[in-house]
């Protein structure tokens, strides 16, 4: 993956973190795009600079303005050969179909399904027919049913579909990871509340998971002249299976 960059849509969280020091790790440039929290954001950068020897680029803004997603794509192309995608922005979205408004279903919509797309279509256009690889992150509650998760789940479910659709109208790779009870990013809170403890008190999963599980299921989606597409990897212990 040397000299490779690969664009990290919300990439600064505590996923975003485990995937871009990963690439750092074997010589990739991660391109880190981030909303609004700059020191966060400039704390990576400087850790993958220091232990890795290389210098990720940060791109403030929200991807659903095109004049981001086009500086998302040029400082990848001026950090190394464009190459990767892997959209981590998101939101929870947790409000009950009883209750949700127009604007709460819009929302998630807009931020869950709406903004990875239209990056990995820019993505894609600028890529053109060289070798690329875009890896989604999906959730378990698109493809396990989860109560009271319609508002988030059913954005992220249309991503898989459109994820598989694009696998087989263009060239590049195009795959998903679906994190299960991850401790990492949305789901850390709810881990720490205890909401979770009754998954592992009842064994349906030995464990929580890791933001290093995560990212290293994206890493072999990422991996150069690779031979999977259309696909995705459930990383959550099993739980999807189980409940």
């Amino acid at each position: 993956m040397k000299g490779k960059a690969i664009i990290l849509a919300g990439g600064s969280g505590g996923l975003g973190r485990a995937v871009a020091e990963a690439i750092a790790k074997q010589g990739g440039v991660p391109v880190i795009g981030y909303l609004t929290n700059r020191v966060r954001a400039d704390s990576l950068a400087k850790k993958i600079l220091e232990n890795y020897g290389v210098r990720a680029p940060l791109v403030e803004g929200d991807i659903l303005d095109a004049a981001v997603r086009q500086r998302l794509l040029g400082e990848a192309s001026n950090a190394g050969e464009l190459y990767g995608l892997v959209p981590l922005v998101g939101i929870p979205a947790r409000v009950p179909i009883e209750s949700a408004t127009e604007t709460d279903l819009m929302n998630s919509m807009r931020v869950n399904f709406a903004g990875p797309v239209l990056l990995a279509r820019d993505f894609a256009a600028a890529v053109g027919e060289r070798d690329a690889s875009i890896v989604f992150v999906a959730t378990m509650q698109a493809i396990g049913i989860f109560p009271g998760s319609t508002v988030y789940a059913a954005p992220k479910a249309a991503l898989v579909h459109t994820a598989r659709i694009l696998a087989r109208q263009w060239k590049i790779r195009v795959n998903l990871v679906a994190p299960g009870v991850n401790n990492a990013g949305m789901a850390a809170e709810s881990v720490r509340s205890g909401k979770y403890d009754n998954f592992i008190e009842r064994q349906v999963i030995p464990r929580f998971g890791q933001p290093e599980d995560v990212a290293g299921a994206i890493l072999l989606f990422l991996q150069t002249d690779g031979y999977i597409t259309g696909q995705l990897l459930a990383v959550d212990g099993g739980l999807s299976l189980r409940i």
